[in-house]
């Protein structure tokens, strides 16, 4: 009898904590005509696409007009501050100081920018604030915090990316390095470098890209998972990336990519293109900072834009600088609602609250709705305790996600947190 109520009791435990951790998602607008419908409402010349692609290239080159990484040494180093802060390694256990000085030490910084030298990168790679794999994580108890919060994930870099090289580290694992539209660390065997025969060489003036989302390419063997928007030059009816030699010297390699793969940069910002596009990132699970070849927000919507040549910053904040920004810090919920429809323009204007962006998309049942890469809504039970309801991909929701959901966190309400918008 004791061994029997005891199992009922099991049961009940697990169905409980099942029903628990069993959270519907926010409202979702999963159907291809609703989002093509969006898109009609767009305002197709909203970019000069030519002069914005010129632009685009302009900087995505720098690093290789560049004679050194542009940072100031102690901007560099920011990632260092880390060692006055409580963090857990990816065994829970908090990181030491000598944990720290070993890091810091192998950063190698007294050789910032002496030798500076130009690269490619080979592979998608992570960029990390140290030269090591290892997570940073804050509280992993703590809701929101743990994984796939890897603080020392800066972003992630797609291949055939042009870099400029400041130093590596003492153990010669990794390399500093500064991109278009980022810095920081990544592993040695992820990049080659180039000289100027190799630099005139790669840049055909005809660009391709990158229009399906994860599709492998082959060199002959395996090289890279593609990501939507991946520049590939193309030289004849032959795409160019990267290899390197036995001294890890960039050399050109052709290979041969699908027409549903590539287009010619930049791609016409028709609506049938922005729903193509869109629906590539759609579903995408979220990586914090591009972590396992994922995105997070701000490079979600960094790579919706690259297609069509518009260049945004990597982060939330600085991609509020990309256009005109209006503020609305100040509007109650009921007034963020209605300035949205008045000012927001279709698939061309940013939310931002701090830490994180959405792309407009229009409206639909009188709701403004966004499309963004989202890691979770913040929920309040009835006895005060928070958690999150994990969302944990790019999805289509209303400025408040999670209001139909019973324990709802008014405090929380995203919308309640915009502080404006930037119409590109």
């Amino acid at each position: 009898m004791l061994r029997n109520f005891k199992q009922l009791s099991f049961i009940f435990l697990i169905t409980v904590l099942f029903t628990a951790c069993s959270i519907k998602e926010p409202i979702v607008i999963p159907k291809e005509s609703d989002i093509a419908e969006l898109s009609k409402k767009a305002n197709d010349n909203f970019l000069d696409q030519n002069r914005a692609t010129n632009d685009y290239f302009t900087k995505y080159f720098k690093p290789w007009d560049s004679s050194k990484v542009s940072y100031p040494k102690i901007e560099a180093m920011w990632g260092q501050s880390y060692k006055f802060k409580k963090v857990y390694l990816e065994n829970h256990r908090l990181a030491t100081e000598e944990w720290f000085k070993k890091q810091i030490e192998n950063s190698n910084f007294d050789e910032y920018n002496v030798l500076p030298k130009k690269a490619i990168m080979l592979k998608n790679a992570n960029v990390r604030v140290l030269p090591t794999n290892s997570p940073m994580f804050y509280d992993p108890t703590k809701p929101g915090e743990g994984f796939p919060f890897d603080y020392n994930q800066n972003s992630l870099i797609k291949i055939n990316t042009p870099i400029i090289v400041s130093h590596l580290s003492k153990d010669r694992a990794w390399a500093y390095m500064e991109s278009s539209t980022v810095g920081g660390w990544v592993e040695i065997g992820s990049i080659a470098f180039v000289d100027d025969n190799f630099i005139k060489e790669f840049k055909t003036t005809n660009y391709y890209v990158s229009v399906k989302e994860k599709f492998p390419i082959y060199d002959p063997i395996f090289r890279e998972y593609v990501k939507v928007a991946t520049i590939f030059p193309k030289k004849d009816d032959k795409f160019l990336i990267a290899k390197k030699d036995d001294n890890q010297k960039a050399i050109i390699s052709y290979i041969n990519l699908n027409i549903d793969e590539v287009e010619a940069m930049p791609i016409a910002y028709t609506s049938e293109n922005r729903v193509k596009i869109l629906n590539q990132l759609l579903e995408e699970p979220y990586g914090w900072g591009g972590l396992l070849n994922n995105r997070d927000c701000s490079s979600f919507t960094q790579d919706f834009f690259v297609p069509f040549g518009k260049y945004l910053h990597r982060n939330s904040k600085s991609q509020t600088s990309n256009g005109k920004y209006l503020d609305m810090s100040k509007m109650s919920i009921k007034e963020k609602k209605e300035f949205m429809k008045e000012y927001g323009v279709p698939f061309s204007t940013l939310v931002y609250l701090k830490g994180h962006i959405m792309l407009y998309v229009g409206i639909k049942d009188n709701e403004p709705l966004v499309v963004h890469n989202i890691w979770s809504v913040r929920l309040k039970d009835s006895s005060g305790r928070k958690y999150r309801n994990i969302i944990g991909k790019a999805t289509i929701t209303t400025l408040e996600p999670g209001k139909e959901l019973k324990d709802f966190d008014e405090d929380n309400n995203i919308l309640r947190r915009v502080l404006g918008i930037t119409v590109l």
